[in-house]
C-alpha cells in the first residue's frame, strides 16, 4: 500500500509545527510539501528549531496539490475560508482545517464538512471528505461531556472552569503572551463568551435533542506553555458508580482517551494525544476533570488520527507519543 501524501498549508505556526514533527514519523505518510506564504525557502529547522536533525525539507511558497491526497490547512482564523476561495483544490483531495472557520457548519463552494471530534463522530470521518477540526477547549470539554449528552442525561446547568497555556494564544506575540506578563500570573478571559461555547453547544444538541440548559464556561490563561485542565460539573441523579461505569463503557473503544480512578494533572498528557478524565461525585452534583496537550489532541494530533480514519489506517498511526512527567 502506498503512503498517504501530505500537503500543509501554514506551516510556521505552533500547529503546524507539531503537524510537521508527527508527519515526519508517521509510518503510513510522506510529507510533500509545507507551504508558508512568510517562509518560502527557509529550512523547517531555521522556524521549528527542534527539527534540527530530522529533515533538510524546506517551506514553500508555490502550491501545487497535483501529487497529494490530503491538505491540512493550518494557518489563522478566518484565512482557510480566503484560500480554498483562492485556489481550486482538487475535488479528490481531502482537506482537514484546523481553524474555526467549518466548525459551525460552514460549507466553501461544493465542499461540506463533517465536525472532526474523534470519539462524538467516529463513524462519519471514515466516510467523509473533509473535516473541521474542534477547537482545542471544545475537544477538552467535550470529551468530559460526551458520554452523558450520547445517554440524554445533560439535564441541568453545566459549569466549567478551564485553564490553557500559552500557546493556546499562537505563536505571534501579544501582550497577553510575552513571558513578562504571564510568567508568575493567572487570568480570566471572555467570560461566558468564549468562541468555542458555539461548536460545544452545536454537539451537545446534536446529542441529545431538546437540550436547552446553560453552558457556563470560564477560560483562564495560565502560566505554563501547553496543555488544558478543565473542570466540569452539573446535576445528576447517577451515582458515582454508575458515572464512571458510564463513562469507562463509553470510551472503551477509543484508543486515545482514558478514565483515571485517580485526580489527574497536566503532566500526563503533555506532548501526547491522550484525552484523561477523572470522575467523582459531590451531594448532586456530577464532577469531571478532563485534561489534554492543547497543541496535540486539541490540535495537530487529533487531526492526524481524523486523516487516519479518513484514509483507512491505523487510527493510532505516528500518534504513540509519550508524555515526560518531569
Amino acid at each position: 500500500m502506498s503512503k498517504v501524501k501530505v500537503g500543509v498549508i501554514g506551516g510556521a505556526g505552533y500547529t503546524g509545527g507539531e503537524l510537521i514533527r508527527i508527519m515526519l514519523n508517521h509510518p503510513e505518510a510522506e510529507l510533500t510539501f509545507v507551504h508558508s506564504s512568510s517562509n518560502g525557502g527557509n529550512s523547517f529547522y531555521k522556524v521549528h528549531s527542534d527539527l534540527i536533525g530530522e529533515t533538510e525539507m524546506t517551506f514553500t511558497d508555490d502550491f501545487d496539490d497535483s501529487e497529494i491526497d490530503v491538505l491540512f490547512l493550518c494557518s489563522g482564523h478566518g484565512q482557510s475560508k480566503l484560500f480554498l476561495d483562492e485556489y481550486k483544490v482538487r475535488d479528490e483531495v481531502k482537506v482537514i482545517d484546523l481553524s474555526q472557520d467549518f466548525r459551525i457548519g460552514e460549507s466553501n463552494h461544493s465542499r461540506s464538512f463533517t465536525y472532526g471530534l474523534v470519539e462524538a463522530e467516529y463513524e462519519a470521518i471514515k466516510t467523509a471528505k473533509n473535516i473541521a477540526n474542534p477547537g482545542c477547549f471544545a475537544t477538552c470539554i467535550q470529551l468530559g461531556l460526551i458520554p452523558m449528552g450520547k445517554a440524554g442525561i445533560l439535564n441541568s446547568e453545566i459549569h466549567i472552569s478551564a485553564i490553557t497555556g500559552s500557546t493556546g494564544a499562537g505563536q505571534k506575540p501579544t501582550a497577553m503572551s510575552h513571558f513578562s506578563w504571564r510568567n508568575n500570573n493567572i487570568s480570566v478571559y471572555k467570560a461566558f463568551q468564549h468562541q468555542h461555547l458555539l461548536e460545544i453547544g452545536q454537539s451537545i444538541a446534536s446529542w441529545q435533542s431538546g437540550f436547552e440548559q446553560e453552558i457556563n464556561f470560564i477560560p483562564f490563561r495560565g502560566n505554563f506553555t501547553r496543555g488544558i485542565l478543565a473542570s466540569i460539573y452539573m446535576d445528576t441523579d447517577l451515582s458515582e458508580r454508575e458515572l464512571i461505569s458510564l463513562f469507562k463503557d463509553y470510551y472503551e473503544p477509543y484508543p486515545f482517551v482514558h478514565i483515571s480512578d485517580e485526580n489527574i494533572d497536566l503532566k500526563q498528557v503533555v506532548n501526547t494525544n491522550k484525552g484523561l478524565l477523572h470522575i467523582e461525585k459531590h451531594g448532586k452534583k456530577a464532577f469531571i476533570l478532563s485534561a489534554i496537550d492543547n497543541l496535540i489532541k486539541g490540535a495537530s494530533g487529533q487531526a492526524v488520527q481524523n486523516m487516519n480514519l479518513m484514509c483507512g489506517l491505523d487510527e493510532r498511526a505516528g500518534l504513540y507519543l509519550k508524555a515526560v512527567a518531569f
